[in-house]
């Protein structure tokens, strides 16, 4: 005889319907976590990746800016070797004033506008010779320390590096 109330369960059945249905929802639950976690982790990759790409784009965007901005003033340092000889050839000549005027202020408009590009000046004259930042192109024997006597063609700087170095004449110091 059966029991109504007495209900036999088979191996691996839970009695309690509900209970199987919690099961089966925290089951579901731990995988929708895990591809939660994954899906996280591969967004944050992908987050870095694209920000590392970002980075390296800019980079080689303004590598290649200052690369094009260095040829066109490479190009241009014997325009303004040019403007500056002619500019030291004005003084004491009998040039109308009107043209000495233009062409100083062609020479200065020329220069502030590649400094502006981040092209300086080689200080040289009366600094003690630098051959990083000096070409020798004549020499004064003598005793003591190399020194630039006289400069021959002005040498630049782009942004803190050496672009041109200054041609120049050096002699040493004597020693009293």
């Amino acid at each position: 005889m059966t029991d109504a109330h007495s209900e036999t369960t088979a191996p691996g059945q839970a009695s309690d319907p509900g209970a199987a249905e919690a099961a089966q929802f925290e089951s579901d639950l731990a995988t929708l976590q895990r591809e939660r976690d994954d899906l996280l982790d591969t967004t944050r990759r992908l987050q870095a990746d694209f920000e590392n790409y970002r980075k390296r784009v800019a980079r080689e965007q303004s590598t290649s800016v200052e690369r094009a901005t260095e040829g066109l003033l490479e190009q241009l340092l014997p325009v303004l070797d040019s403007f500056e000889l002619a500019v030291r050839n004005l003084e004491g000549s009998d040039v109308d004033d009107n043209v000495r005027k233009g062409i100083e202020l062609v020479f200065a408009g020329l220069t502030a506008v590649m400094e502006r590009a981040g092209l300086e000046r080689i200080e040289a004259n009366g600094a003690p010779f630098d051959p990083n930042e000096h070409e020798a192109v004549m020499q004064d024997d003598g005793d003591g320390e190399p020194h630039v006597d006289d400069v021959l063609r002005t040498g630049w700087k782009l942004k803190g590096r050496v672009l041109r170095p200054a041609m120049v004449k050096v002699t040493r110091k004597n020693r009293e």
